[in-house]
């Protein structure tokens, strides 16, 4: 990878290597999320997606994740403006808006772990999707985000 690519360039400028060392492995992107199609609200779930290994919050089949779990969130360049439901700490998220990494990141750290240290990750709240029945679901709701057009 190039040195402090993040910083250097665009994010459609990045290989796939680099794009997926932006991942700050928080598995927010991984939390279920109900959309209300009138007011287009965004409720989130403390439920992972049932491919998410919560410990780790990194996906458990990730190749093979779209053909597994249709409709997946596929985060890529072109499609980062799509997703204003990510969190404010997303590292795809800070870039697109011309802002710096931030200090907990594993790029600037060099430790992947900090981010669970720090809060950032779902490790410490979520659960499995294999683990709530789907009736259940809106139990679960953490946030309501409102989400614009």
């Amino acid at each position: 990878m190039r040195e402090r690519f993040w910083e250097r360039f665009d994010l459609e400028e990045l290989t796939a290597e680099e794009w997926e060392a932006l991942c700050d492995g928080c598995g927010q992107c991984c939390l279920l999320k109900f959309q209300d199609d009138d007011s287009g609200e965004l409720a989130v779930l403390g439920v992972a997606c049932e491919l998410l290994d919560i410990h780790s919050c990194r996906c458990s089949d990730y190749p093979n994740r779209q053909a597994r779990v249709p409709d997946c969130a596929r985060l890529t360049p072109q499609r980062v403006e799509e997703f204003r439901w990510l969190p404010k700490s997303c590292a795809y998220r800070r870039i697109a808006e011309g802002r710096r990494l931030a200090g907990w990141h594993p790029l600037i750290s060099g430790d992947a772990e900090r981010v669970h240290r720090k809060g950032i990750s779902v490790r410490s709240f979520a659960i499995s999707q294999r683990d709530v029945p789907e009736e259940a679901l809106e139990d679960h709701i953490i946030a309501i985000l409102p989400i614009d057009g």
